[in-house]
């Protein structure tokens, strides 16, 4: 029994792009780039800033506790200080569903929205924020449920075991309708103007910043606060931040057809019949214990997470499993990073790229680390950073192709430098932020050092994710503060700000800030 299901790649790219109205004609014609924004701030001119990162928030109570509001409770003492939040995505689980928007972010954000004194009033798709979050998609956003509450029979054993347990899977009657509710909440839904004249007027009230690409939209805190595209960029203080879309090159290459790629095949299938007579085992027992119950909802928790990691790595063999006539690679985006990477390096004025985005393409995490989806994304974005080191040459003067990357996807925090891997991803910081508020992961056993052909390609510096075991089990919800420093070669000054959930009680373990 699947818990979710994951859409193709190409009615990703087909849907997301029918909500903005991609390159519609009174778009064009206005010369509009639909994949840029200007944040308009009164502040634009220190070189000097701060902004926040959060990711995996978007869960709801677990054993009693929220632990999404919890770290964002760490974010309020710095939003004075802090420009924006950048979320590397999983804003809603478990299928992205617009039901649970109130719940597991109007409520817990509640202080960076418009109205968030009275958070019971704001719909999802009516959302305004005071302090910018701006976020890029993760997995569970676009996730659809397959069986689950699509109900083909409520009498089938798969789903009574479902409904008899005691896990709190964030699941209601639909899913996100393949990202629609992510689009509606955070997206300039453009595709919503069905009258005459009602495009062109949002067109040319909103889409009034100037930039060497063209007009682009104006986002203006307490205002309008829409995104323009699910991938987009935007500079601050002559920083160049690039937010991805992750979810659409994410394709595994198919397995040959060949007496290996049968071999493996076999393997995968059997690997995936094991992790789902493990998920009916946890639902069964789930059953039969109490949430009320201290240390039974302990034992929840810990299922819960079991469940959803089994999940996720179901979903990644079944892209291993897919036909080769249904992987599909997002070439468009890409195209589009590296044209913006090779531009950013030809501006004089730009002191520094951070480009952030879901999948991690390098991590430690248990789960995470050796997923085929993993080592699609690093290949992915080798190719493009290979490309343009070979465009902008010697521009570069050394310094790599950007300072920093962040993404979520594993659910812990996580601090990685890449040495040299033989390509352009070579010598770049690598931060995880994926530990905001969903069940938590373990690193791996197999040690901090990621070796590729047997040469040292990255090693983590910093692991905080779920560790320890029975009384001594320790859940550290993490989230960051990076502050912007110096002047023509930028300083990245990273502050982790921890919530730990141990022996029944929080605690605020503070972490030393790190420099990159």
């Amino acid at each position: 029994m699947k818990l979710v299901s994951d859409p193709a790649i190409a009615k990703k790219i087909q849907k997301m792009n029918q909500r903005v109205r991609w390159q519609d004609p009174l778009i064009k014609q206005r010369g509009i780039d639909q994949t840029q924004l200007v944040l308009e701030d009164s502040q634009a001119d220190d070189p000097e800033f701060s902004f926040l990162v959060v990711g995996d928030s978007g869960s709801g109570r677990h054993g009693g506790q929220n632990p999404q509001r919890r770290v964002a409770e760490l974010t309020l003492p710095h939003l004075n200080d802090c420009r924006f939040m950048l979320h590397t995505g999983d804003v809603i689980y478990l299928v992205g569903s617009s039901e649970y928007y109130q719940q597991n972010f109007i409520r817990p954000y509640k202080e960076y929205l418009v109205g968030g004194e009275h958070p019971k009033k704001i719909t999802y798709d009516k959302m305004t924020f005071r302090l910018p979050i701006l976020p890029v998609p993760g997995n569970h956003d676009y996730y659809d449920l397959p069986i689950v509450l699509n109900l083909l029979s409520i009498t089938t054993l798969p789903i009574r075991r479902l409904l008899r347990s005691r896990l709190d899977l964030d699941v209601g009657l639909h899913g996100s309708s393949t990202g629609d509710a992510y689009a509606k909440a955070f997206l300039d839904y453009l595709n919503a103007f069905k009258f005459p004249g009602d495009l062109d007027r949002h067109l040319d009230t909103y889409y009034t910043a100037k930039t060497d690409t063209g007009r682009c939209l104006s986002y203006q805190p307490g205002h309008f606060t829409r995104l323009p595209n699910r991938y987009y960029t935007f500079c601050y203080r002559g920083i160049d931040f690039f937010a991805l879309d992750s979810n659409t090159f994410n394709d595994p290459p198919p397995l040959p057809e060949t007496e290996e790629g049968d071999a493996k095949r076999r393997i995968l299938e059997q690997r995936r019949q094991e992790f789902e007579q493990e998920k009916q085992q946890i639902l069964e027992t789930s059953a039969k214990l109490n949430p009320d119950d201290p240390s039974e909802a302990e034992s929840l928790d810990d299922l819960h997470a079991k469940l959803s990691q089994i999940e996720e790595l179901v979903v990644d063999i079944d892209k291993q499993l897919a036909p080769q006539q249904t992987t599909y690679t997002d070439i468009e985006q890409l195209e589009w990073l590296k044209q913006r990477l090779i531009a950013s390096w030809h501006n004089s004025e730009i002191r520094g790229r951070v480009v952030y985005f879901h999948h991690p393409p390098y991590v430690t995490e248990a789960t995470k680390w050796q997923q085929a989806q993993t080592l699609a994304i690093r290949n992915r974005l080798r190719e493009v950073l290979d490309a343009v080191a070979a465009t902008v040459g010697d521009v570069t003067q050394g310094h790599p192709i950007v300072d920093l990357v962040l993404n979520g996807h594993a659910h812990c925090l996580e601090y990685l430098q890449t040495y040299d891997t033989g390509h352009s991803d070579s010598f770049i910081n690598w931060i995880v932020c994926g530990g905001s508020g969903f069940s938590l992961r373990r690193q791996r056993t197999e040690g901090v050092d990621l070796v590729e052909e047997d040469q040292l390609i990255a090693r983590s510096h910093l692991f905080v994710g779920r560790n320890g075991h029975g009384s001594q089990k320790r859940r550290p919800y993490s989230c960051l503060r990076v502050d912007v420093t110096g002047d023509q070669h930028p300083k990245f000054i990273v502050r982790p700000l921890v919530a730990e959930w141990y022996q029944r009680q929080w605690h605020h373990p503070q972490l030393e800030p790190f420099v990159i």
